[in-house]
C-alpha cells in the first residue's frame, strides 16, 4: 500500500476499509477458517468435521457451518439414505480464500518464530 496524503488519502483508506470489513464479518470467529481448511481436503459429514476441529461444539459447529452456506463458501447436500445423511463441500467460492489462507500460515509460522522463538 503506497502512503498518500490529505483527502485521497481517506477516500483511499475507506476504499480499502470497506472490503477487508466486509470479509471480516464474513470469516469473523475462531471456527471458519478451520472448518474451510477442513473441507479444502475434500468433502464431509458433520462428525469427521467435528473430529478434525478440536475444541468446537456440535453448536457452534452447526451455527458455522449455516453461515458459511449462506455466504456461498460451501454446500450443504441431503442424501436420500435411511437415515439421511449431509456433507459439507467447498465451493469454488471458498477455494478462493486458498492465497488468503496461505498467507496467513505463512504469517503464522513467521510471528510465532519471533514470538516463541521456534
Amino acid at each position: 500500500m503506497a502512503r498518500v496524503t490529505g483527502a485521497t488519502e481517506k477516500k483511499e483508506c475507506q476504499e480499502i476499509m470497506l472490503p477487508i470489513k466486509d470479509a471480516l464479518e464474513i470469516l469473523k470467529g475462531k471456527w471458519k477458517l478451520p472448518i474451510i481448511v477442513s473441507l479444502s481436503f475434500g468433502s464431509k459429514r458433520f462428525r469427521e468435521i467435528s473430529r478434525e476441529i478440536s475444541g468446537i461444539t456440535d453448536r457452534v459447529l452447526s451455527k458455522e457451518l449455516k453461515e458459511l452456506e449462506m455466504n456461498y463458501l460451501l454446500t450443504r447436500t441431503v442424501h436420500d439414505t435411511f437415515p439421511p445423511t449431509v456433507e459439507y463441500e467447498i465451493t469454488d467460492h471458498g477455494l478462493s480464500l486458498e492465497k488468503v489462507i496461505m498467507e496467513l500460515k505463512d504469517w503464522g509460522v513467521e510471528h510465532r518464530k519471533k514470538v516463541i522463538g521456534n
